[in-house]
């Protein structure tokens, strides 16, 4: 029998206009988006529906904007029937995993997520972080280069094994700068400097992890009632205590998503449906295995195709 599984993208994805569409026709999601509104106080939906795209791309904005979109999509995807054996998420993305799973109320994710993204904001300065994508590098040689730029007393890590050939690093300005050089000196086919406001799962993320963790102890984390694919371990877990030590853990840790996909495909997952804003998820499942089936769920159009075709699948 094959398996589902749900994917929720992470910052990146975030584009002016997204579950507009959503909000105007389908009253479940409309109460989810104006359940973010009141829970952070603030018009969020209408830096989701009018931007501008420099306001939705700060971290604070476009952790809880991503995960508000992707959930009020969930809400009305669920109306067709179709369940998931297994769920997961890029990075902020395992939050609306974890809504999907049941963990998390949206009303505390939402909450926690904004808080997130303040705190990854407030960590590291603007200007002292930075994160590239090295293409076409295996992961050990890329780690010898990061070891070896460390070592040198500029921190660099890698931060999103993401698919095949594809893995961000992430550290200080200098050594994401010294590391790009020396990547492609080792055969990196291509370096490209990501537009984010900070180092990302890297070490420097630490001091916003231990108060994340604090943000965290105060929401109820229930068991998954769907086992989630863990970001730091790239393994299902389902106990509530667990998840909550995982989610500070990963703050500063890699995001292991190719690892994660292939877990999910040794369980016997052969459609991977991407609910949310972007088609990244769908894209790096692919390089990491051409045969499987994605879908994708972005908007009211491409929900009523996926529905469609799945029902003919049954």
């Amino acid at each position: 029998m094959s398996k589902i599984a749900f994917l929720f993208p992470g910052q990146g994805s975030q584009q002016v206009g997204m579950g507009k569409d959503f909000y105007d026709e389908v009253e479940v999601a409309k109460a989810v988006m104006d359940e973010a509104d009141s829970t952070l106080q603030m018009n969020l939906t209408n830096i989701m529906f009018e931007g501008p795209q420099e306001t939705l791309t700060l971290t604070y904005n476009a952790q809880p904007a991503l995960l508000t979109a992707s959930i009020a999509m969930l809400e009305k995807f669920k109306e067709s029937g179709i369940t998931a054996n297994f769920v997961a998420g890029h990075s902020l993305g395992e939050y609306s995993a974890l809504v999907a799973a049941g963990v998390l109320s949206f009303k505390d994710a939402v909450y926690a997520v904004r808080k997130r993204g303040q705190l990854m904001e407030k960590a590291v300065p603007a200007g002292k972080g930075a994160m590239a994508a090295v293409l076409g590098m295996d992961t050990e040689s890329l780690q010898s280069v990061t070891d070896e730029v460390t070592k040198e007393g500029f921190l660099v890590q890698l931060a999103n094994l993401n698919c095949p050939g594809q893995i961000v690093i992430s550290g200080t300005k200098e050594g994401v700068e010294k590391a790009s050089v020396l990547a492609k000196e080792n055969g990196a086919k291509r370096v490209i400097p990501l537009d984010v406001s900070g180092p990302f799962h890297s070490d420097l993320m630490k001091p916003a992890a231990n108060e994340l963790k604090q943000v965290l102890d105060n929401l109820e984390m229930k068991d998954a009632n769907i086992p989630v694919i863990a970001n730091v371990t790239a393994q299902p877990i389902s106990k509530g205590a667990e998840i909550k030590e995982k989610l500070v853990e990963q703050l500063y840790s890699p995001v292991r998503f190719e690892q994660s996909v292939q877990t999910m495909l040794d369980a016997g997952v052969t459609t991977f449906i991407e609910i949310g804003p972007g088609k990244v998820l769908s894209g790096l499942v692919k390089k990491v295995n051409r045969r499987v089936k994605t879908y994708n769920v972005y908007d009211l159009s491409s929900l009523h195709d996926v529905v469609e075709k799945l029902k003919e699948e049954q």
